[in-house]
Parts: C-alpha cells; structure tokens; sequence
C-alpha cells in the first residue's frame, strides 16, 4: 500500500466525484493490505455506479475470501449480467471462470 498513491487517488476523487475509476483505484491500493477498507469502495461502487462492470471481479472474490458466499455469488451473477449486456465477452468469460472455481471451491467445504 503507498500512501501517496492513495492521497493522490482521494484527490483525484475530490476533483472527479463521478469518475468510478479513481474509486477503483482505490479498492485496489487497499484489497491486498487492508480488506476492510477495499470493501468499504467496492460497495461505494456497487451502490453508486452500478454500470462500473471492473467491480464485479474483485468485489465478489473480496466477499468469497471473507465466507459471504451469498453475496459472492451474488455479484458473480450480477457481473456476469452486466458484461453480457454491455457485450464485454473478455470480462465475461473472467467472471464466468472466476465463478466456476469459486462454486468448486464452495463444493469442497
């Protein structure tokens, strides 16, 4: 986690408060260091810019790491969605392997 890095991504936040990207960003800077906070943007995201389709990837696998399966497989399904109606077969066949491991992964427990 760098510290500037994030001091400049809330900036760049205050400057562009409609922009998803930097909020992104900025769950990224967080997911490896400290969850909690990624999360706390990953649903800021959720919530306010639901069309942001880059969320859904990090944002269920954040959930699966943290036994919400529910929710985890809720977002996988509302991604999958999502790239089908924005027609991005790339993030689409990501999310549908991500999902597919995920549900495996479940079947183990």
């Amino acid at each position: 986690m760098n510290n500037d890095r994030i001091q400049l991504l809330m900036q760049f936040i205050k400057e562009e408060p409609a922009n998803p990207f930097n909020v992104y960003a900025l769950a990224m800077e967080y997911i490896n260091s400290q969850p909690e906070q990624a999360r706390v943007y990953f649903d800021q995201l959720l919530n306010e810019f639901p069309d942001y389709l880059p969320t859904y990837y990090h944002a269920a696998a954040l959930y699966a790491e943290s036994n919400e399966q529910d929710k985890a497989v809720e977002l996988y399904d509302k991604g999958i969605a999502l790239a089908k109606m924005q027609n991005n077969l790339k993030t689409l066949q990501e999310l549908q392997r991500a999902q597919q491991a995920f549900e495996e992964e479940d079947d183990d427990w």
